[in-house]
């Protein structure tokens, strides 16, 4: 599934079907004014204004949901760095013997972390980094604890926690590539602005012609903020996206000699 596409198709279909429902709107409102004159406009006020503030309350929460989530996503890159920045250095604690396997290990796993993400939108590479990933925490964990048991009681107390927490971030930062905003908003948040596009028409048939500028000028604030908030759910695929994040984990990397 091409998401970056499908956001991209729906921001077109969603600028062309505004523009269309825009004239739609219109034409209606200049048929029904030339049978009804002034009456034609009669009680549309309140319906506009239920509509319209609707689309805004929906437009607003799923940006802001959407920017929240961005958000959250970068600040997960930044706490993955911070538990394997911390376990790393807790491997001191270790005997001198046992540390070169386990940083070794460490060297891999950081390597396939950041090659899981590296991979998107290939998502059969990045299930096979993330899988390698998995694999390694067994490994990382065995090695951990054969070494504690030959080193002092604090290596234990200490190490064993750390690697705890690097494992357990992974998951909770898989879980949050998952949250997204239902489906069922996304459409009804077009449908809304669709039918916004046929209101709207309908007030602009007062005018003896019609505005390019306003209709083309609606449409596309329209059309972009659809996009922008689909982008923001998908924030390893679009424009927007995490990828600068990243570069913490990779200094990490760099710095594992």
């Amino acid at each position: 599934m091409n998401l970056p596409l499908i956001a991209a198709l729906t921001a077109l279909c969603s600028l062309a079907g505004v523009i269309l429902l825009l004239e739609t709107g219109r034409r209606f409102g200049i048929r029904r004014m030339a049978s009804d004159g002034e009456n034609a406009r009669a009680g549309m006020g309140t319906v506009e204004g239920a509509v319209f503030g609707l689309m805004g309350l929906l437009i607003a929460f799923t940006f802001s949901a959407a920017a929240s989530r961005f958000d959250s996503r970068r600040h997960l890159v930044t706490e993955e760095a911070n538990c394997i920045g911390t376990a790393w250095l807790r491997l001191d604690l270790l005997p001198a013997p046992a540390q070169p396997a386990l940083r070794d290990a460490f060297r891999h796993y950081l390597d396939a972390r950041l090659e899981a993400y590296e991979k998107l939108p290939d998502l059969a590479a990045a299930r096979a980094a993330l899988s390698r990933a998995t694999a390694l925490q067994g490994e990382i964990w065995a090695q951990a604890i054969a070494a504690c048991r030959e080193g002092p009681p604090g290596a234990t107390m200490l190490l064993l926690p750390a690697l705890n927490q690097m494992f357990d971030i992974t998951t909770t930062r898989t879980m949050a590539t998952k949250v997204h905003t239902p489906s069922i908003i996304f459409v009804l948040l077009v449908v809304l602005t669709l039918i916004s596009a046929l209101l709207a028409g309908y007030g602009m048939a007062a005018a003896k012609t019609r505005s390019w500028v306003h209709m083309v000028g609606f449409a596309l604030v329209t059309a972009a903020a659809v996009y922008i908030i689909l982008d923001l759910e998908h924030p390893r695929l679009g424009f927007i996206n995490v990828h600068a994040a990243d570069q913490v984990l990779v200094e990490l990397r760099q710095s594992m000699k």
